[in-house]
């Protein structure tokens, strides 16, 4: 049975490198080279006419487009050539044929289709397209193709974009790190020994390498955000509804107390706001029964309830009572308050976030073995009331092993069961965690409320802007703490990120030592401590010792945040990012960089 499983797998790679046009084929970099973000500039495969379409954002390819100054063949050629680069699921053929029937439409007619007229666009690979698999990471689901296509991807057609890539996945989709048995491991472009996040960890390192100009993830507990923090992209996760996903795979269908939403990706805020107004804009309420009815709203991405983009009150967020976040992050924190202060801030007091999180998800105690680590997970929360249950029916099929962990000496082993777990919530224990989650959510809404008494604007705290994690994106394995997004997710609030500098050794060094807020805080302060070999995961980890004393570890690494609002908020909360980015432009100089933060080359 296993190597049933494994021959598929095999094939499936196989068959992708196969559709690979051979002359775009190029030799990768050794392992001794981590940073290869300008390897594709420098590989020799694009033209100096295709490095400038790949490095153009979002809205400037779309005007030349429309101008018909770049085809859309040859600028989803160029992207095709970056995005090989960078090994992605391809389906060329189909993705070149559309491209070309737009170009004749705009020849022809001298209209555009829509907004996204002749844009290429990756999707994660749970976006279902007729006539092609979706396999979500799961061997079990090689050979199943789609009778149709997802209900957002009809949409992206109509509004005239090129659908031309998808993107890598983690198994179940419940990892914040991207690794499955099919693709096998997603690496950070930045610096190769580091994740670029999960679950949309395939987005985050293709636009990262500048292979795709805008990409869809999908959010459950963080999982546009933190690809997006750990790659230096904008990423926005939108509440329940507002971007339809009807008709997309999923892990855990069924499960409605906390509900995954798509959301889009990008090297530019345009990117982000350019797609929400192009999926508003085609009504999507009339084809997916659970789509918010709601257009898009210019008066709100004005920010005509929030002081119409004037003086605002941003709420920092230090810390979440949780975890500490290393030292790159709360410099980024403290930059970014700088760069705002003319606007007016005010220190957020998270409200019982660590009960909010306990109540979500799971309490992993991160220095027990792996297999326990999973069990935990498994065994508490809302996300985890009967989430085993669908992992084993899926991979039944072909007998995969269930992932239960991402470190490399976890993944080496061939028995990757977790033993006995004993049997999901029953419905009216759910109940009752549901229930603690609503009266979380009004007393969150009230603590808000009465920031009005302590603001100099006469409003309440315009938005929060806090980490996305807890660290920059860390050695692969060690990506465990989701504290920092998955409580936005219970409370459905609108969420983008926005990226502020790279880790610099120089400047971020030792961590200052704190009483530990619990065994989570002291977990991420000693998250490249050598465990035990009893863990079975050290092998690894051995490399590095504490991030107080290896900063080196994480060179180069992006370093972002995020900017939360309220629920459907997503107008204001682009309209206040791009306000924060603008802050932090002219502070540094270069958008989401500062002065002393760029990457080392």
């Amino acid at each position: 049975m296993v190597e049933t499983w494994k021959s598929i797998a095999l094939e499936k790679k196989h068959k992708q490198q196969q559709e690979i046009p051979k002359e775009w084929l190029v030799s990768v970099p050794g392992e001794e080279v981590s940073n290869v973000t300008g390897f594709p500039e420098k590989c020799g495969l694009l033209s100096p006419r295709e490095i400038e379409i790949t490095n153009t954002g979002v809205q400037g390819l779309l005007e030349r487009l429309s101008q018909g100054f770049w085809s859309s063949v040859e600028v989803t050629t160029a992207f095709y050539k970056r995005a090989i680069i960078a090994q992605q699921v391809i389906f060329v053929e189909r993705a070149l044929a559309r491209a070309a029937e737009l170009d004749a439409h705009l020849k022809t007619t001298g209209k555009v289709v829509g907004l996204l007229h002749g844009l290429p666009i990756s999707l994660k690979d749970q976006l279902a397209i007729k006539g092609l698999e979706t396999t979500m990471g799961y061997v079990s689901w090689i050979g199943r193709y789609a009778d149709k296509n997802a209900v957002l991807v009809d949409i992206l057609l109509e509004a005239g974009a090129v659908p031309f890539v998808r993107t890598n996945v983690p198994q179940t989709l419940m990892w914040p790190e991207t690794y499955n048995h099919i693709f096998g491991r997603t690496v950070n472009p930045f610096n190769r020994t580091l994740t670029s996040g999960g679950s949309s960890g395939g987005e985050g390192a293709l636009i990262a390498m500048k292979g795709s100009p805008l990409g869809i993830g999908s959010d459950i507990g963080g999982s546009v955000r933190i690809p997006s923090s750990f790659c230096g992209l904008y990423g926005l996760r939108p509440c329940y509804g507002r971007v339809p996903y009807a008709g997309a795979a999923n892990s855990m269908e069924g499960q409605d107390s906390i509900l995954s939403v798509l959301g889009p990706m990008s090297s530019s805020i345009s990117g982000v706001k350019l797609f929400m107004k192009a999926i508003i804009a085609q009504e999507p309420w009339l084809r997916d029964p659970l789509a918010v009815r709601k257009k898009w709203d210019e008066q709100e991405y004005r920010l005509e309830d929030h002081g119409k983009g004037g003086k605002m009150c941003f709420g920092m967020m230090w810390n979440d009572g949780v975890v500490v976040p290393h030292p790159p992050i709360i410099r980024a924190l403290q930059a970014t308050k700088k760069a705002l202060v003319a606007a007016g801030h005010e220190d957020w007091q998270p409200l019982k976030h660590a009960e909010i999180e306990k109540t979500v998800v799971w309490n992993p105690l991160h220095r027990l073995p792996s297999r326990e680590i999973l069990i935990n997970f498994l065994q508490s929360g809302i996300w985890s009331a009967a989430c085993y249950q669908d992992y084993i029916t899926v991979t039944a099929a072909t007998g995969e092993p269930v992932i239960n962990s991402m470190l490399a000496a976890d993944l080496d082993i061939e028995d990757s069961s977790v033993g006995e777990i004993e049997p999901g919530s029953t419905a009216y224990e759910l109940w009752q965690i549901q229930k603690q989650k609503g009266n979380l959510r009004r007393e969150y809404l009230d603590h808000w409320e009465r920031t009005k008494s302590i603001t100099h604007t006469g409003r309440a705290v315009d938005a929060i802007i806090a980490p996305v994690a807890p660290y920059a994106a860390p050695p692969h394995g060690l990506n465990r703490n989701a504290t920092y997004t998955n409580v936005w997710n219970a409370l459905d609030y609108a969420a983008m990120t926005f990226p502020v500098s790279f880790v610099d050794p120089a400047i971020d060094t030792k961590q200052a030592p704190h009483s530990f807020l619990g065994k989570r805080d002291q977990a991420n302060y000693e998250l490249c401590k050598p465990p035990s070999p009893q863990t079975r995961s050290f092998s690894l980890m051995l490399k590095f010792s504490l991030i107080a004393d290896e900063p080196e570890v994480f060179r180069d690494a992006p370093v972002g945040l995020q900017l939360v609002g309220r629920t459907l908020e997503e107008e204001a909360v682009i309209g206040m990012t791009e306000i924060v980015d603008a802050a932090i432009k002219k502070f540094g100089g270069t958008e989401g960089t500062l002065p002393d933060m760029k990457p080392h080359m």
